[in-house]
C-alpha cells in the first residue's frame, strides 16, 4: 500500500509549525500506524544520510519526533490526531492499536499533535501531557495507609459499583477527550479518576476533598469548560461515558454544599 502523509512538523514550542508532505511505499496493511511512521522515518534519515538524494533538493526536516512506550493500547501516550480524529478513524483504540489495513491504498493521511492549550507542543508530534500528572497529585488518590490487601469478601462492594469503578479505571491519561472537545476540557478524565475511587469504599473519605482539589487544579492549569457534546465519550479509546461526569458533578456539588 502507498499513502501521501500530511505531517505536523514544529522544531519546539516557539517555533511556527507547519505541514510537510511525504509518501511511503510498500506498506504492509498489517503494518500498525506507528510502525508506518518508523519506516517513514528511517527513510528521512536515509535521505539526510545520502549526499545524491541532498545534491537532488531532497527536502528533508530530520525524522519525525512523535511519542509512544507500551504500543499495547495501554500507556496513553500516542496522542496523534489522524484524519480529524484522535488516534485515528478506528473506534475505542489508541494509535498503536491502529493498522494501515483501515485506510485505502493511495489515501493522503493528515497528521497533527494534539490541539489544546493544556497540551502545549514539545516538538513535531509531541505535546507535553504533564498537566494530567498536575490534576492527579491534586488529588487522584487515597492519602491513608490502607494496610495490606484484604480479603476479597472483607468488604462487601456490589458488583454493579465495582465494574463501574473498574470501568473508569481503565482511562489510560491519554487526552484524546481534551484534543476532541471544542473547549479543550479535561473534564472525563477528571471524572474518570474521580469515579473510579469515589465508587469504592476506600475512596470515600477523602471523596469531597479529592472532587473540589482536581477540578481547581484542572481549572487553573487551562483546561475549558464541559458543554455536554459528548464529543469526549465518542473518541475516548477506552470507551469511558459522560455518565462519570454526572458522578463527579454531584461529588463537587455535594462538597461545596458541605462547605
Amino acid at each position: 500500500m502507498n499513502f501521501t502523509l500530511k505531517v505536523w512538523r514544529q522544531q519546539n514550542a516557539k517555533a511556527k509549525g507547519h505541514f510537510e508532505t511525504y509518501k511511503v511505499s510498500n506498506i504492509s496493511p498489517d503494518t500498525s500506524f506507528l510502525e508506518m511512521l518508523d519506516i517513514l522515518n528511517d527513510q528521512l534519515i536515509r535521505e539526510g544520510n545520502d549526499p545524491v538524494a541532498v545534491n537532488k533538493g531532497c527536502k528533508n526536516s530530520g525524522p519525525i519526533a512523535f511519542d509512544h512506550d507500551c504500543r499495547e493500547g495501554i500507556c496513553g501516550m500516542c496522542s496523534l490526531y489522524i484524519n480529524g480524529h484522535p488516534h485515528g478513524p478506528d473506534s475505542e483504540i489508541t494509535t498503536c492499536q491502529l493498522h494501515m489495513r483501515k485506510f485505502k491504498d493511495g489515501d493522503t493521511i493528515t497528521i497533527e499533535p494534539w490541539r489544546s492549550a493544556g497540551f502545549p507542543i514539545i516538538k513535531d508530534l509531541v505535546v507535553n501531557r504533564g498537566a494530567f500528572d498536575k490534576i492527579l497529585q491534586a488529588g487522584g488518590f487515597i492519602s491513608v495507609n490502607a494496610g495490606s490487601a484484604q480479603d476479597a469478601n472483607a468488604i462487601p462492594i456490589p458488583k454493579q459499583k465495582a465494574d463501574e469503578s473498574m470501568d473508569a479505571a481503565a482511562c489510560v491519561g491519554c487526552g484524546a477527550c481534551v484534543a476532541t472537545c471544542k473547549n479543550g476540557s479535561a473534564m472525563l478524565f477528571v471524572a474518570a479518576r474521580v469515579s473510579s475511587l469515589a465508587l469504592l469504599p476506600q475512596g470515600r473519605p477523602e471523596a469531597a476533598r479529592r472532587a473540589k482539589a482536581m477540578v481547581a487544579k484542572m481549572d487553573e492549569l487551562g483546561f475549558g469548560a464541559c458543554t455536554n457534546t459528548q464529543a469526549c465519550q465518542s473518541e475516548c479509546p477506552k470507551g469511558i461515558t459522560v455518565s462519570h461526569i454526572a458522578r463527579l458533578n454531584r461529588e463537587f456539588l455535594c462538597a461545596k454544599l458541605k462547605d
